[in-house]
């Protein structure tokens, strides 16, 4: 049954210690199939935000719901399989094919034994996400560009009804950067699944994002429209330079910043 699932956040509050790094953030009901911009410049808080959304940090105070669920009452096997997070930076020194790695991913909630099927599964995700030529590679041994995009399958093999991208491209060639954004948004479409992602770069987030949040100093400062957002002084004034907003013959807004 496809997911027909809203995302809302409500008051959420987080911090490290004494230090505050989400204040009151107030997020309304993300629709299912919707592929979320969260935009905001360096320690805006994106990344704590989708730790707090994922489960890996709990807040303060404030409610994360799914639906009418709320994702703090669930343990953290259930809100794993609701809620898929892709951080941003991928790494290990496991003597493991990528073949292996991204089985164990697809495996990580439905038990060890492993059957053809699901052998046929993860290669058809290899070569979907057009790495199937690396299947046999040692993951320590990728390049930072091929790292991410199999962390990109990895996130992709699994059913969630929430998908956290936390700078999926950014080691990315821009051929590639273009592909695995319309494969994150073509599946979350074909999945009803609500996708954020996490993209510093204003122009892949206005070609792509159904809806922009902007977060700035742990705070919630803009959400909508891509246009609409993009629009808004609080751009430039959060990222501190100016913007400029263009519209190309194809009607795709292209964002030109200066100082």
């Amino acid at each position: 049954m496809m997911n027909t699932k809203t995302l809302a956040v409500e008051g959420l509050n987080y911090s490290y210690g004494k230090k505050w790094a989400l204040y009151d953030i107030d997020v309304s009901a993300l629709q299912p199939g919707m592929l979320v911009g969260l935009i905001g410049p360096n320690a805006a808080g994106k990344s704590t935000l989708f730790k707090c959304l994922s489960g890996m940090y709990q807040s303060q105070s404030g409610a994360i719901l799914l639906g009418e669920q709320s994702l703090a009452e669930l343990s953290l096997r259930k809100r794993l399989k609701k809620v898929c997070f892709m951080p941003q930076f991928f790494s290990t020194s496991a003597a493991l094919s990528v073949f292996e790695v991204v089985l164990m991913s697809y495996k990580q909630l439905a038990g060890w034994s492993v059957s053809a099927e699901d052998r046929l599964a993860v290669a058809r995700a290899l070569d979907l996400a057009d790495i199937g030529h690396l299947a046999d590679a040692n993951i320590a041994e990728l390049s930072g560009g091929q790292s991410q995009m199999v962390s990109l399958c990895q996130a992709l093999v699994r059913n969630a009804d929430v998908y956290l991208f936390d700078e999926p491209t950014s080691a990315l060639d821009l051929r590639h950067q273009l592909e695995g954004l319309t494969r994150i948004k073509e599946a979350m479409r074909h999945r009803n699944a609500i996708g954020i992602v996490a993209l510093h770069d204003l122009n892949l987030a206005a070609r792509f994002a159904d809806h922009l949040l902007l977060l700035g100093n742990g705070r919630l400062l803009a959400e909508g429209d891509p246009d609409n957002v993009l629009s808004q002084p609080v751009i430039g004034q959060t990222y501190g330079v100016n913007i400029d907003l263009l519209q190309t013959k194809e009607e795709i807004t292209h964002v030109s910043a200066y100082l």
